[in-house]
């Protein structure tokens, strides 16, 4: 890991070019899953660490102006990219308002 937090970096600690970024990833993916693992998607780029990383934290509720501003992204972005994640949560959303009607 770079200094600076980066997770790549150059031979002479640079920035790694976005040219050279994908080929860098790829084989930072088949050194780091196994053969099994490395012919499914599983974090096939970059952002799936984000998704991944993003999804727990909306599905336990933290408030999505706080995982939006984490993430660097707008509550729009956030919605836009995150909302099928919150597909199925009738039941929480009615234990919630229920909760707070009645005081709790």
């Amino acid at each position: 890991m770079a200094e600076d937090g980066r997770l790549f970096r150059a031979a002479m600690g640079g920035r790694v070019r976005s040219t050279e970024y994908c080929e860098l990833w790829d084989a930072a993916r088949l050194k780091a899953l196994s053969a099994k693992e490395a012919r499914t998607p599983l974090a096939d780029v970059p952002y799936s660490l984000r998704h991944a990383g993003l999804s727990p934290w909306i599905n336990s509720g933290v408030d999505p102006m706080e995982v939006a501003q984490r993430a660097g992204h707008s509550l729009t972005v956030l919605f836009r990219f995150y909302a099928k994640i919150l597909q199925g949560q009738q039941s929480r959303a009615n234990e919630l308002i229920e909760k707070g009607l009645s005081g709790g």
